[in-house]
């Protein structure tokens, strides 16, 4: 499963190994080596999981981390990095929000295996926005406990619109959401888009999914 992933790390060499291991297994990483731009990029951002190192210069992570928690809606999962390896430190990440917890140095197989377990875990729960309900776990969607039909690709924009909710999702984030940094040619998420309007809206009374002219997409929880 590929991640589109945050990295916030001070340290150039870390960062560099990072951003290797990151593409050798397939997934997308942006990175901030200070805790106001790491900060910044994942309350605009839709990132599947932040790596957070814990001493940044600007703001360090625990306030990164409680920042976060406080003012996204949605909850992207923390792994936290850092040198501090005693209890009161971790248990000090762990009140701040975050939800993994790695001790440097370490190596990097192990890294993968957490951001995936990770990755994982936050999958398994199912999404709600007003009476639409998005299952991760079996991929079933309902509204007003009316099962939909969806295509695989209307699927995958529906969930990311429910986890920004109530943010407005751009169509450059929606496209790197489906297809990383290999789009395809044509307009394809014009049509996917019609077809996931098909199963969301048409059967129902008043629109969910709108279009926020110049702007992008989002869920009317109204609906």
């Amino acid at each position: 499963m590929p991640l589109h992933i945050l990295v916030v790390e001070d340290h150039a060499p870390l960062a560099r190994n990072l951003a290797d291991a990151l593409e050798q297994h397939g997934h997308t990483a942006d990175f901030a080596a200070d805790g106001v731009l790491g900060l910044r990029l994942a309350l605009e951002q839709d990132y599947d999981l932040v790596i957070l190192d814990l001493a940044l210069p600007g703001m360090d992570g625990l306030e990164v981390c409680r920042q976060l928690r406080a003012r996204q809606a949605r909850r992207v999962p923390v792994l936290m990095l850092t040198a501090r390896d005693t209890l009161r430190d971790k248990l000090a990440g762990f009140e701040r929000g975050a939800d993994d917890y790695l001790v440097k140095p370490f190596a990097l197989e192990e890294l993968m295996a957490r951001c995936h377990a990770l990755a994982c875990r936050h999958e398994s729960y199912a999404v709600e926005v007003g009476g639409l309900r998005v299952d991760r776990r079996s991929q079933a969607v309902t509204r007003d406990g009316r099962p939909l039909r969806l295509q695989p690709v209307g699927y995958r924009i529906l969930l990311a619109l429910a986890e920004a909710h109530p943010r407005v999702l751009t169509r450059s984030e929606l496209t790197r959401k489906l297809w990383g940094d290999d789009p395809p040619d044509s307009d394809a998420l014009r049509t996917h888009l019609y077809q996931l309007r098909q199963a969301l809206d048409k059967p129902f009374g008043r629109p969910m999914l709108l279009t926020v002219h110049g702007v992008g997409l989002r869920l009317d929880a109204s609906a």
